[in-house]
């Protein structure tokens, strides 16, 4: 048997450390059994998933080292490779489920599902709904079929009994059918959810192993029996721990910078970033720290992965990226790669129109483009001294902008500013009053070019990270600060 693993991201915004992590696993793995490793575009989100955001997702790995043999921008024997392509596949194999008694037409309105989901609540029933709390009336379920009313399918699961599988690290899993709901496997547009398009291609594009993170154990009864229901063999399982923030919770944005755009930016060499992300969970078998990615595939072994959460320190990261940037790189290659991060075309040509029409001789530009090249600023206090806002205001006033922004997907300057000025208006505050500690946070300065324009070019994860760090040097929110702020920000939101 050939070993064929895949990655399989949705093109819906950054990059994810994550992603890099799951595909340099399941890449490892391939290598070090003489396999293949692939690469599918999961865009059957159409209103969030882009075009630009899938060629940052292709460039990033590419620049990680990661390639495929197959994907979208390379071809294979079983394409297409995105799914938004594959559309009439995933209808043919729904309507085989249904053909086959596996599946069934499920016309119930969101308010419906809600009530039914509120019902369970009270009478301390599992939340997960199956095909009998979904059942509509015969007569009514005939009304709406007659009158074509949109429909959804959803698979049937075993009213009793329990689900078992086999994983690579854990062993036997169990988990009860009462737990697993009537997943949707149909959307009411036509298009397939993970759940369907994610076993169909597996099956189709021939994938032995399946190496995805933790949080997809709870559909994994869902999975198998899909491949029960097609009559087909199910890929082997192996489910990788979870990357951890320092405080032990699951990685995410608003506590550590998640992009690896972010991490370009910053000037981490790719073999550095991904040196420590090969260390997240996994060993050599002399431990040691830094070793390049050909030692990693040669010296491979699945069984060494552990399931402890692999904590992702950035001073940890940094300190390994120094390793390799004294160690690896001679006096000439340190400067090419410096030339090559600091003077990068594409990126000057961005900053370029912000700062030519303020300066008089080149001199002037490293002083109002240098925070462009920086990592976090060299803030203090006295930095975002201002006339009429004390510091109490101005710590919630970064506070808010950060829970604003971490929740902000569309990332350009029209964008920003109006989600800015919402929360502006929100908190009662001139644009200017609010702005005032951005201009400081971002570019180190009130006095800067467009702190819009800045935040567009910079990135949300940099843009974030700096908020964040700005509001670290003035004092986080304690516990009951944080309470108290939260609730007064979410009042604010549901009111406008």
């Amino acid at each position: 048997m050939t070993v064929r693993t895949r990655i399989a991201p949705s093109p819906t915004g950054d990059p994810h450390v994550g992603t890099a992590y799951i595909a340099l696993f399941n890449l490892a793995f391939a290598r070090s059994q003489g396999g293949k490793f692939i690469l599918r575009i999961e865009d059957t989100d159409q209103t969030r998933s882009t075009s630009a955001s899938e060629q940052t997702i292709l460039d990033s790995l590419r620049w990680l080292g990661l390639d495929w043999d197959e994907g979208p921008d390379v071809g294979g024997e079983y394409g297409p490779y995105r799914q938004s392509e594959r559309r009439d596949i995933y209808t043919k194999y729904a309507q085989q489920l249904l053909a086959d008694g596996h599946a069934f037409r499920c016309y119930l309105s969101r308010e419906e599902l809600d009530t039914i989901r509120n019902q369970r609540r009270e009478q301390g029933l599992p939340a997960a709904m199956q095909q009998d709390a979904l059942a509509l009336p015969a007569d009514e379920q005939l009304r709406r079929e007659q009158a074509e009313l949109p429909f959804v399918i959803r698979m049937k699961i075993p009213t009793s009994g329990t689900c078992v599988f086999e994983d690579m690290l854990r062993g036997k899993i169990e988990i009860e059918w009462s737990m697993v709901d009537a997943q949707i496997l149909l959307k009411s547009d036509g298009m397939p959810t993970y759940h369907l398009a994610n076993v169909v291609d597996d099956h189709l594009m021939k994938i032995s192993h399946v190496l995805r993170g933790e949080e997809w154990i709870n559909s994994a009864p869902k999975h198998q029996l899909l491949y029960k229901y097609f009559n087909w063999k199910m890929p082997v399982l192996c489910h990788m721990p979870l990357l951890r923030n320092p405080d032990k919770s699951k990685l995410s944005k608003r506590k550590n910078p998640t992009s690896i755009l972010y991490y370009q930016r910053m000037g981490f060499l790719p073999e550095g970033l991904l040196n420590y992300l090969a260390r997240m969970g996994w060993s050599m078998p002399d431990e040691r720290e830094k070793f390049s990615r050909a030692e990693m595939f040669d010296n491979f072994d699945i069984k060494r992965v552990s399931l402890g959460g692999p904590i992702f320190d950035q001073t940890k990261l940094s300190w390994l990226n120094g390793l390799w940037l004294r160690e690896n790189l001679n006096t000439a290659e340190f400067a090419q790669a410096y030339q090559k991060w600091a003077l990068n075309p594409e990126y000057l040509m961005k900053i370029i129109p912000l700062i030519q029409q303020r300066v008089d001789t080149f001199s002037d530009v490293a002083p109002l483009a240098n925070f462009f090249l920086a990592g976090m600023l060299d803030l203090d206090e006295t930095d975002f001294k201002h006339k009429s806002l004390e510091i109490m205001d101005i710590r919630k006033i970064l506070q808010f902008s950060a829970w604003q922004l971490d929740s902000h997907t569309q990332w350009d300057k029209d964008a920003l500013y109006t989600c800015l000025q919402q929360l502006a208006d929100h908190m009662q505050l001139k644009i200017r009053e609010l702005l005032f500690p951005l201009f400081v946070a971002i570019s180190g300065s009130s006095q800067s070019v467009s702190i819009m324009d800045s935040m567009a070019i910079l990135g949300p994860d940099m843009s974030r990270a700096r908020v964040r760090h700005a509001l670290n040097i003035l004092g986080s929110p304690s516990k009951k600060e944080n309470k108290r702020w939260d609730k007064e920000y979410q009042a604010l939101n549901s009111q406008h």
